[in-house]
């Protein structure tokens, strides 16, 4: 997430310029936006103070007041702190509740982010390996492994050989 104007106001309001629409109607999808993520606090706060967790909930924001109809989500709660990363998650729920047209396609490699997920797909190299409710794809045997790997890589206890 790349911050483009100085303040968060003026930043989720910085793609509807492209949109033709007046000032009065930009402030309102700016604070209706801002409201959905739990942000309307920081209207006028300097961007690059924000976390790491806040400025996803501001990119966010963006997406909801330009109507998005698909969310494109990558490694979404990466490099987040616990706190930040169910800031993002509740922020990305909120938005699907009260939208009910937008979709977020979430890819990620935690899968205790799959419990917030309507359904799932597993991929290895490129290829679908599985696909369903997200309860039956973490309860998968090759899932629970490749968990497990994570798990130990992130705790630095286990080490891929070369290639992995």
């Amino acid at each position: 997430m790349q911050a483009v104007m100085p303040t968060v106001e003026a930043d989720v309001a910085f793609g509807l310029g492209r949109l033709n629409i007046n000032n009065s109607e930009v402030r309102s999808r700016v604070s209706k936006a801002l409201d959905a993520v739990g942000m309307s606090e920081y209207l006028q706060r300097p961007v690059q103070t924000l976390s790491g967790g806040q400025n996803q909930r501001v990119a966010i924001a963006g997406a909801l007041a330009e109507a998005c109809k698909v969310l494109l989500l990558d490694q979404l709660t990466t490099f987040l702190g616990e706190k930040d990363q169910m800031g993002v998650i509740k922020a990305v729920q909120n938005l699907l509740d009260i939208s009910g047209e937008v979709t977020a396609l979430w890819e990620t490699h935690r899968l205790e982010e799959l419990e917030y997920a309507d359904g799932a797909v597993y991929m290895e190299d490129g290829r679908v390996i599985m696909h369903g409710d997200a309860a039956s794809i973490t309860k998968a045997p090759n899932i629970i492994l490749f968990n497990t790997i994570e798990l130990l890589r992130q705790e630095l206890l286990y080490q891929p050989p070369d290639g992995e």
